[in-house]
């Protein structure tokens, strides 16, 4: 074989090797664009498990179920309970008609549960037309106290705002009642194997709704135990109400009336 069949034969070589690289190259990003594609629809699914999943246990619960599983194991805490629940919301039910009566409710959920989440609470469950409320479930906070009360006194300022729109509706007016109780009980994931949910389980929970109910007997809209009382700041306006007694507690239950919150200018006058 002569030079030049020799050069040809190189140059045919690597016009071939050319060609080959460039195809495994071709079929290397065909495939990487198709792992990124793959990528990104994981990802976007993801995304959208979060969203539905944080619509019913909070971002912290999420991400640790993620990483482990529905293997959340209850923890012992000390929580504030915070249960609120319209006043004569049956009544007012027979007066609206069904439609608007879930408007109603759906707009006042959405006011009392930013009130609630802007001082650090968090929603654990609706329950008719009740909100059962936890602060410092999700992680320490030794102002879980003070968080909670001042979370009341926003829903009542809210709650009047909202009335002045339903008066300008020609809607009766709302009413509520919110009790709060602070003690130990259980926080985890609750439930069966096809539906959980967060929750805080315990003793305190009931003494909360009990207290709620109290609002009716003393006609305060927000009453507190003294439980939760000792760990408040002493600039909330407190109203010391009749011992009374409540199902599952032996002893005669000392609450108080919350009336507001002193600022620091009018503490000092």
């Amino acid at each position: 074989m002569d030079s030049g069949s020799i050069s040809l034969a190189i140059q045919l070589g690597f016009a071939g090797l050319a060609v080959s690289l460039w195809l495994l190259l071709r079929r290397s990003r065909h495939d990487a664009q198709r792992l990124q594609q793959r990528i990104e629809n994981a990802t976007t699914k993801l995304q959208n498990l979060q969203l539905a999943f944080s619509r019913f246990a909070p971002d912290e619960i999420v991400e640790r179920v993620i990483a482990n599983g529905l293997s959340d194991s209850g923890e012992k805490k000390e929580v504030t309970v915070l249960f609120a629940d319209l006043v004569g919301f049956t009544a007012l039910s027979e007066q609206i008609e069904p439609t608007a009566l879930v408007g109603v409710l759906n707009s006042y959920f959405d006011r009392m549960s930013e009130a609630i989440s802007q001082h650090r609470g968090y929603v654990s469950t609706f329950i008719g037309d009740g909100i059962l409320a936890l602060f410092g479930a999700l992680s320490p906070n030794p102002w879980q106290g003070n968080d909670a009360v001042h979370a009341a006194l926003a829903m009542r300022e809210s709650l009047a705002g909202y009335n002045r729109e339903l008066s300008e509706r020609n809607i009766p007016e709302l009413s509520i009642g919110i009790g709060l109780n602070r003690g130990i009980g259980i926080a985890g994931l609750v439930g069966s194997r096809d539906l959980k949910e967060y929750a805080f389980v315990g003793g305190t929970v009931n003494v909360a709704a009990r207290v709620q109910d109290l609002t009716r007997q003393y006609d305060a809209d927000i009453i507190v135990t003294a439980t939760l009382k000792a760990s408040l700041d002493p600039r909330f306006r407190l109203r010391e109400l009749p011992a009374t007694r409540v199902k599952g507690v032996v002893e005669p239950l000392s609450i108080y009336a919350v009336d507001g919150f002193a600022e620091a200018a009018e503490a000092s006058g």
